[in-house]
């Protein structure tokens, strides 16, 4: 907007009462938003929390190491199901019904889960629990785009950043702290008492609508059945992926096929039946097809870091839960004061700008990781924290709105699905490709340190003879045991200095994928109506 018009505005009565006037927004309208984001929020949260206390669940109800990835695979993969299936249910249920339903069902399914008895239990009290929550986080984000006009959807699109990048980084303190301090049943029951609110706030605020179940008979059944197929078969396939060696397996190898060839099928048949579950066409609009690319990316660093941190600092620097999660803190904790300012910059910088400045520091804070060694901890990790608690915050926000903007009210649920969907989906590929990639990159190490430490070289001999006389001075009287022993501990110190430089490498590829979707956002158009301006 130029300046000579605001001020012919003020000038001149008449021009400024024929200025178009600044829409309103109720405080029932505030409060829909505000209880259906703490909603996703708590959704998002309950991934986190509960691989942070993975290990502790699989100890009380008996469940292996392998099984027990179930707990968190069942979730994930009944979320990523009902994410693109929530526009046409709450259309046809009604919005209310819908979002009131299903918040009561995942707090009723969260305390359920603190009572499961065994790993059979658990799997479907998660799965259910998924499947309810995974509705709260397209809602929210469609509830922000059809209730809020433009120029308060940067203030909603805020909010809703709490939950997208904010609950990841703050679940593993959350999950941490509750476990070492109560136990582990307590990250299923901190979900009550906001949970309480979120369903009062909801029941206030959201307007009743009639049910519209003729659209039941009406729907897209065929690409209801392809998508949740092809959708579950993915995410086991990349959940279950490193541990059965990929295509080393034949369960892996026809859950491939089974995914591969519903998504295609899915995709065809969205494009030619004429009610489609998800207008995929919206992916050849400019914004919104670069600003899902954008996202995708978003979602393999910002799933990634916070799979990688936790795995090296347990695995390399030997941190409980709790521990773990005071560090992670870091990348959390700014947000609650960057966040609210966000829709500020969005007001007086092209949005652009502010998602470009935002990817360029995520990718900043990894490659500042990329020079580990083995006394990298806490202290060292603290300013990289800050550095991507900001990234994220700056780009998050701003991303939604420049994707989302002109998307029309009756294409907000697809829009809204395919956006999330998408996010976590980089989630889900980030992680299962960074497993592989760290395995991979710990063998290259492996075997470019070995050859360098033989018996033929001094410094390896006289580190051996060393280590030789600290175990037998620490119980080991025996000279030979004590030798072999020397050889176990470095061929130990081997394997974690390989370790290191993996993660090293690791953070590097979480960078690379951030500067991709910094190129991405460049490809983006300011939108015809700025994401934040007083003209509708």
């Amino acid at each position: 907007m130029s300046v000579q018009p605001v001020l012919a505005a003020r000038s001149d009565p008449s021009l400024a009462s024929a200025a178009p006037a600044e829409p309103t927004v109720t405080l029932q309208t505030w409060l829909a938003v505000i209880g259906a984001t703490l909603g996703a929020f708590m959704a998002v949260l309950n991934i986190q929390i509960v691989n942070a206390s993975l290990a502790d669940i699989q100890g009380a109800i008996g469940a292996g190491i392998d099984d027990g990835g179930w707990i968190s695979t069942s979730y994930l993969i009944a979320e990523i199901v009902v994410i693109p299936l929530s526009g046409w249910l709450a259309q046809a249920f009604s919005v209310r019904r819908y979002l009131l339903a299903n918040a009561a069902l995942f707090l009723v399914f969260s305390a359920a889960c603190a009572l499961a008895h065994d790993l059979g239990q658990m799997i479907v009290l998660r799965a259910i629990q998924g499947f309810t929550g995974g509705v709260l986080i397209p809602m929210a984000f469609t509830l922000i785009i059809t209730l809020l006009p433009k120029s308060k959807q940067p203030i909603g699109l805020a909010l809703f950043a709490l939950s997208a990048t904010f609950a990841p980084a703050i679940g593993p303190t959350i999950g941490g702290y509750l476990t070492e301090n109560w136990g582990w049943q307590y990250i299923f029951y901190v979900n009550l008492v906001p949970g309480a609110v979120m369903l009062g706030l909801l029941w206030f605020a959201l307007p009743a609508t009639p049910m519209q179940l003729s659209l039941l008979r009406q729907s897209d059944w065929a690409g209801i059945a392809t998508m949740a197929t092809g959708l579950a078969a993915l995410q086991t396939v990349l959940e279950e992926g490193n541990k059965d060696d990929w295509f080393g397996s034949p369960l892996i190898r026809d859950l491939s096929a089974v995914g591969l060839v519903a998504l295609s099928a899915f995709v065809v048949i969205e494009l030619t039946v004429k009610r489609p579950l998800l207008n995929l066409r919206l992916v050849l609009r400019r914004n919104f097809g670069f600003g899902m690319i954008a996202n995708f990316l978003l979602g393999i660093a910002l799933y990634g870091s916070v799979f990688i941190l936790p795995v090296y600092l347990s695995r390399i620097q030997g941190y409980n839960a709790e521990q773990i999660g005071s560090v992670l803190a870091w990348t959390g904790l700014p947000q609650l004061l960057l966040i609210p300012l966000v829709p500020r910059l969005m007001r007086r910088f092209d949005p652009r700008l502010v998602i470009g400045a935002g990817f360029a520091l995520f990718a900043a804070s990894n490659f500042m990781n990329i020079a580990m060694t083995g006394d990298y901890a806490a202290d060292q990790l603290l300013w990289p924290n800050v550095v991507r608690a900001i990234g994220q915050a700056l780009a998050f926000a701003p991303l939604s709105a420049v994707a989302t903007a002109g998307i029309e009210r009756e294409n907000a649920g697809s829009a809204s699905a395919l956006f999330n969907m998408m996010r976590n989906l980089g989630g889900a590929i980030g992680i299962a490709a960074l497993q592989t990639f760290l395995t991979k990159r710990e063998q290259y190490h492996s075997n470019i340190l070995t050859p360098a430490v033989t018996a033929f070289d001094t410094t390896t001999r006289d580190r051996l003879a060393e280590l030789g006389r600290y175990f037998q001075a620490h119980g080991l009287s025996d000279p030979a045991a004590a030798g072999a022993e020397a050889v176990v501990a470095i061929g130990r110190r081997i394997q974690q200095q390989a370790f290191i430089q993996a993660f090293g490498d690791t953070f590097f590829l979480l960078g690379a994928a951030l500067v991709i979707a910094l190129l991405a956002t460049l490809l983006l158009k300011r939108p015809q109506q700025p994401a934040v301006g007083g003209a509708h």
